[in-house]
């Protein structure tokens, strides 16, 4: 969301973590690079990547290091990014790089001959297959990335169009079989872990928001645009403030926002469970609860 930012109070910690979000996915990071790109201490560096991993703006693997990812607000706990398939399988990234945060559809066991693999190969798909130079290319052809099993390798060929294409291609010493199932053990840990209900499961992403110093106007302006009449309120520093029902307003109010808003609102955080959200809005009799994090509005 583009919002008004008070950008000469930025600190090294912020331009630190903006430098990160100009990053592209799949950029590596690395305490050093980043001290030395930006003059920075390696402690301020450090603090600073921790936050964004915090964050969700990077995520670090095993044997792949930190890595810049695209925050996926709604992904599903069943669905994998290539990173994180890599990481089930302790694999080693050969190429594509940068397509490691895409998020993998389905995959495809290549225990078959060429001619029948193609029908089952489509985008963003992940062919685990093993010493089959041919089936590398053919993934290539259909934008599917690749898991070569039997701790082998591909050719300087596959390596480059994977590095185009931003397909992962990636090896495991694992044979196919254990492979196919060590991924789908992982997915089943995975889907009973989150038996419980989160609020980043149901959370609306990019809600409407109003600032303290808008007008009345502004407020019917937005009601009228989005057909919501609930609004969180927000400072100059985009921290939650307030919140602006109908209740609110009357139909003589003009003024600013602040002058009506009901001020130090309750808030929840995206970890929040689903059930205790519920049990704020029934006890409290509100019908809105903004999501924050920092104080700042998600």
């Amino acid at each position: 969301m583009n919002r008004r930012r008070n950008y000469n109070m930025a600190t090294k910690h912020d331009l630190i973590i903006q430098y990160i979000m100009s990053l592209e996915p799949g950029a590596t990071i690395s305490v050093r690079k980043i001290a030395r790109e930006l003059k920075v201490s390696q402690g301020t560096a450090y603090r600073a990547i921790k936050e964004a991993e915090n964050r969700e703006y990077v995520k670090t693997f095993p044997r792949m290091g930190t890595i810049r990812v695209e925050k996926d607000e709604k992904r599903g706990i069943e669905r994998l990014t290539f990173a994180e398939a890599a990481t089930m399988v302790d694999g080693s990234v050969l190429g594509g790089r940068k397509g490691l945060n895409k998020t993998l559809s389905r995959f495809v066991i290549g225990a078959m001959t060429a001619d029948a693999m193609e029908k089952y190969l489509s985008s963003d798909s992940l062919l685990i297959v093993g010493n089959r130079e041919e089936a590398f290319s053919l993934a290539m052809e259909h934008n599917c990335a690749v898991l070569i099993t039997g701790g082998f390798g591909c050719s300087d060929e596959i390596r480059q169009l994977a590095d185009q294409k931003s397909l992962p291609v990636i090896s495991s010493t694992y044979d196919t079989f254990t492979t196919a199932t060590m991924i789908n053990q992982a997915i089943s840990d995975r889907l009973i872990k989150k038996e419980v209900l989160l609020v980043e499961d149901i959370m609306m992403v990019e809600p409407k928001y109003l600032y303290e110093n808008d007008t009345i106007e502004k407020w019917g302006a937005l009601f009228q645009e989005s057909g919501h009449s609930r609004f969180p309120v927000l400072n100059q520093y985009d921290q939650v403030v307030g919140m602006l029902t109908p209740k609110d307003i009357h139909k003589t109010s003009s003024g600013t926002i602040s002058q009506y808003m009901t001020a130090n609102p309750l808030t929840v955080t995206r970890k929040t469970t689903t059930a205790y959200a519920a049990h704020i809005m029934i006890w409290e009799g509100i019908e809105l609860l903004p999501v924050v994090e920092d104080e700042q509005l998600v």
